[in-house]
């Protein structure tokens, strides 16, 4: 999971580089030739577009720094943590749910991701199988069971 978002994380940071080093100075320099700069809507769409560009890789590179320094090893084996599929039952239904942890700025999302920063997410980490998870809510306060789980170490 780690190594799979690193792997998505740097071909994006590829594509913006090139899109920085390359595209982007041959649509400014297109711009630049149409003339007056001052009501240049290309020009200024191409500044812009540089702009967002350059803070997306400030933002990437920063994560795949803190992705670099997660130590699988240090990630519980029996307790719910980053990369968890789990599968709780609502004490008042009975009824089963399953979630998989995902960072919170993962590329994308899925049906069942939540990210550990969720109210979920935070209520589920640390828990193990067997655990009582008690799950406030602004309408509603859920009691959840850990019924099974699947650590990132067994995927």
């Amino acid at each position: 999971m780690i190594e799979e978002l690193k792997r998505t994380l740097s071909e994006e940071v590829d594509r913006l580089r090139h899109e920085l080093n390359v595209t982007l100075p041959q649509e400014i320099r297109k711009a630049v030739e149409h003339g007056d700069l001052r009501e240049n809507s290309e020009y200024k769409a191409a500044l812009e577009r540089q702009q967002f560009v350059q803070a997306r890789l400030g933002h990437l590179t920063q994560r795949l720094s803190k992705l670099s320094s997660i130590d699988p090893s240090q990630i519980p084996e029996d307790k719910v943590g980053l990369g968890s599929v789990v599968v709780v039952e609502d004490e008042r239904t009975s009824a089963r749910e399953t979630y998989s942890l995902v960072f919170g700025d993962a590329v994308e999302f899925q049906e069942g991701h939540v990210s550990m920063g969720s109210p979920i997410g935070r209520a589920l980490v640390g828990k193990g199988v067997g655990d009582l998870v008690v799950l406030k809510l602004p309408t509603v306060t859920r009691r959840l069971k850990v019924v099974e789980l699947k650590t990132i170490h067994q995927q």
